[in-house]
């Protein structure tokens, strides 16, 4: 398993932290990670420092064919296929286009990246994805193999995630054989919030088969770090989000190791 997604169709859930945070602390532990953002916001470029016009982003990347050109390389070990608005348009664009679900899949397994394969490349692909469950979602599901699930303590992003896992399911079924619900993140976690402690106590109940241990906790620091495009790794290395997403790392590449059958 090598290619994950983190998706969400709830906005404001810590998903592209979550995706650019893991992916550092990876690139720091010696693993090169390509980071695609599949988001029309493009937030994952701008949360790395880097902006970038139509022609520059994946959306040409995918008219093209080829996606060596587009791909930058921020900080060590972290590469990034950024995104731009234009994205919003592909929708429309890909109305009537045959196989227009594996478009993405196809991008990824026709791709090279000086002068190898993507997957050989890189030791992990992560897609950042738009909150939403659209076609551009689908594409992602049916390019992934594993799906990381970011859940904010909060009752609404509680209430979507049985359709969201049900989505997950679906395509599996029908589009991509490959998919595995990966896991389940809890992000934005207070520990003086009642709330937060309730929402974690319930995943807990009913989500227990697929939750990772570690929980990111809520931290201005982090709205700092993206203000600054800068990972919180690059920004303040020693606080307790820094430590969580350490953490966060060290039991995704454990769970990567013992992971050997279905659990969706």
């Amino acid at each position: 398993m090598q290619i994950f997604a983190f998706i969400n169709q709830k906005g404001g859930v810590g998903k592209t932290t979550l995706a650019i945070n893991l992916a550092r602390a990876l690139s720091l532990n010696g693993y090169k990670v390509l980071l695609i953002d599949f988001d029309p916001q493009a937030n994952a470029g701008s949360g790395l420092g880097i902006r970038v016009g139509k022609e520059k982003s994946i959306y040409q990347a995918i008219i093209e064919g080829e996606v060596e050109r587009f791909i930058q390389n921020p900080v060590s070990s972290l590469y990034l296929l950024p995104s731009s608005i234009d994205l919003v348009g592909l929708e429309i664009e890909l109305v009537n286009f045959p196989q227009r679900e594996y478009l993405l899949k196809n991008l990824i397994n026709q791709s090279t990246y000086e002068g190898k394969p993507l997957k050989e490349f890189f030791d992990f692909i992560f897609i950042d994805s738009p909150p939403s469950l659209s076609l551009i979602t689908v594409n992602i599901l049916c390019a992934t193999q594993g799906v990381i699930i970011p859940l904010q303590c909060e009752y609404y992003a509680l209430e979507g995630l049985s359709l969201l896992i049900k989505t997950v399911r679906g395509i599996k079924q029908r589009l991509n054989s490959d998919l595995q619900l990966f896991g389940l993140v809890l992000t934005m976690y207070d520990s003086r919030n009642r709330l937060s402690k309730e929402i974690a106590e319930e995943v807990q109940k009913h989500f227990k088969w697929i939750l990772f241990k570690t929980v990111i906790p809520r931290s201005i620091k982090v709205s700092e770090a993206q203000s600054f495009g800068k990972s919180i790794f690059d920004y303040e290395l020693r606080n307790k989000v820094s430590w969580a997403f350490y953490k966060l790392a060290e039991e995704f590449l454990e769970k990567i190791d013992s992971y050997e059958n279905s659990i969706v």
